[in-house]
């Protein structure tokens, strides 16, 4: 695929819409396209993370670690970004990605999300859009596990 290529398909993201054409064309060239069979990591909870994920195909789960082995919290796909916080957040990973079925993915490496995220204000707002709905979702998960608790408590 050649780098005016790849640039159109990065146009067809929503989170690169309104990148000028030189950005989708840097961003392509300084990104590296993935595929994953399912089964396989795209990132593992713990481990220090280096780079973004955006998927272009395909669907992976997001699991955490418990007692009882690994819990699937949230399941993601085509045009979401996904190992975000780590490098927002200079933290490890905080859940194992997994594909599900075959994912195509691009890799952004940290420097180059940031430089993103610095460089367009859509980007940003995006990215804080994104968090703030899995918050919601985190949030709600907890008051219905919470919710679940306490009846089995009372019975």
């Amino acid at each position: 695929m050649s780098l005016e290529e790849e640039a159109k398909l990065l146009r067809n993201i929503g989170l690169f819409a309104h990148l000028d054409p030189s950005k989708l064309k840097l961003l392509a060239f300084t990104s590296r396209w993935l595929e994953f069979q399912a089964g396989e990591e795209l990132c593992h909870e713990g481990e220090h993370g280096d780079s973004a994920y955006i998927i272009t195909g395909g669907t992976a789960e997001v699991l955490v670690d418990s007692e009882n082995g690994p819990v699937l919290v949230a399941t993601r796909g085509k045009n979401e970004v996904i190992g975000e916080m780590s490098i927002l957040c200079d933290t490890p990973r905080t859940a194992t990605v997994r594909a599900k079925d075959t994912v195509h993915a691009l890799n952004v490496s940290k420097d180059v999300f940031m430089q993103l995220v610095k460089g367009s204000p859509d980007i940003a707002v995006q990215i804080i859009r994104t968090l703030a709905n899995r918050l919601e979702e985190s949030t709600a998960k907890l008051r219905d596990a919470k919710e679940k608790l306490a009846k089995a408590a009372l019975e």
